[in-house]
């Protein structure tokens, strides 16, 4: 195989350690001569380690006025902010993009790989369900609103073409793309640390809720179906603009914790009886940090989570995005919660492991620079079957 002798990673911005931080982590760790991109790098202290020492070349949108607090705010600035970098030295661009990442510019002997989280959501197939809890239903500012969306799709159709290969993070994404790019795209699970997430010493007596609380992860639904459970309780961890409202609504079995510390919230996941996932997520990393803990996971059966969750043996799905669809599913669930075997459950999660994941990256890389250099065609290749019974595989 003909050696890379330069690669450089591009990611959207760096202001939290979340999910596609630990990918770029992975990313990182798996090229670590890679030099690394982002439109603004305003990364905590506290997370700096996963950039193991490694400068960020960022963007203009860096110095622009109170770009630390409002940077997502000059989104339309981003396509242009993005196109600016000069990445002529790099045999191999690998970007990790969920809104703009994916469009930066390069020549044709230089291949690049994007690993797409999803498709520019608020601009494509969510466009209202942002617009309207944002309050840019109607008027001039909805108006402004929708023509820079609009814009966005544009661009963001175009940015797309310019791509080698199209990497997804679970087939749903794969269909997305498919959907909006018309392209096909690989599949390439992220890493989830497993060898942190681990199954506690004992089992509490409460149902466990967490996420940032914002309209589309749907926690008020859940809030919801437990003000008609009260004899069983909930644990809320998160924060955003909806815990105010969800607080308000929490009767005295359901307890609105607001945002914890990630030792704190693993001691949730181990001690949970289920964790109750009702958002339509593209993967989903939290519900198989749950089951490596052990703990099954009620969720809403679309997207990502029937990639990750398998019914019935990990957890149950309940099939409406309803408070009285996740009543019956809990009620299912206490009627067959002896059947959840812990280490089964563990046994599923470790599918979706780091060291997983850095040798498929490595594998897929490999292989698309080598066909490049060959002049062929990438090619779309069906990722190994991460789901179904697993009652064989583990004995």
């Amino acid at each position: 195989m003909t050696s890379i002798n330069s690669l450089a990673i591009v990611h959207e911005w760096l202001a939290t350690y979340a999910g596609s931080e630990r990918v770029v982590e992975q990313m990182l760790q798996v090229f670590p001569a890679a030099d690394l991109f982002a439109v603004v790098d305003f990364l905590p202290a506290s997370d700096r380690g996963m950039l193991g020492g490694r400068p960020v070349q960022t963007s203009f949108i860096q110095r622009l006025p109170f770009a630390r607090r409002w940077f997502r705010g000059y989104l339309p600035l981003m396509p242009l902010a993005v196109e600016q970098w000069n990445l002529a030295a790099y045999d191999v661009i690998l970007s990790s993009s969920h809104a703009v990442a994916k469009g930066v510019l390069t020549r044709a002997d230089q291949l690049h790989i994007s690993y797409v989280h999803t498709p520019l959501r608020y601009a494509w197939d969510l466009q209202h369900e942002y617009l309207e809890p944002s309050g840019l239903r109607w008027g001039l500012k909805s108006l402004l609103a929708r023509a820079m969306l609009h814009y966005l799709r544009l661009w963001d159709r175009a940015a797309t073409d310019r791509v080698d290969v199209l990497v997804a993070n679970s087939r749903y994404v794969a269909r997305r793309i498919e959907k909006t790019y018309r392209r096909t795209a690989q599949v390439l699970y992220p890493p989830v640390d497993t060898e942190r997430f681990r199954p506690g010493s004992s089992r509490g007596d409460f149902y466990l809720a967490a996420s940032r609380l914002v309209p589309y992860k749907r926690i008020d639904l859940v809030v919801e179906a437990f003000r008609q459970m009260p004899g069983r309780k909930l644990v809320v961890v998160g924060d955003g603009p909806e815990r105010a409202k969800i607080a308000a609504r929490a009767t005295p079995n359901i307890e609105v914790v607001g945002y914890q510390q990630d030792d704190a919230l693993l001691a949730y996941l181990q001690s949970a009886r289920a964790l109750v996932f009702p958002a339509d997520e593209d993967f989903g990393i939290l519900p198989v940090e749950a089951q490596a803990c052990g703990t099954p996971v009620i969720a809403f059966g679309r997207g990502g989570a029937l990639e990750t969750v398998i019914d019935g043996q990990t957890g149950l799905f309940f099939r409406e995005q309803t408070a009285v669809a996740i009543v019956a599913a809990v009620e299912q669930f206490e009627s067959r919660a002896a059947e959840f075997d812990a280490d089964l459950i563990r046994f599923s999660a470790e599918r979706f492991s780091v060291a997983r994941f850095r040798r498929e990256l490595a594998e897929l890389v490999g292989r698309e620079w080598e066909r490049f250099r060959r002049g062929l065609s990438p090619r779309a290749v069906r990722p190994r079957n991460l789901v179904g019974p697993l009652v064989a595989d583990r004995a």
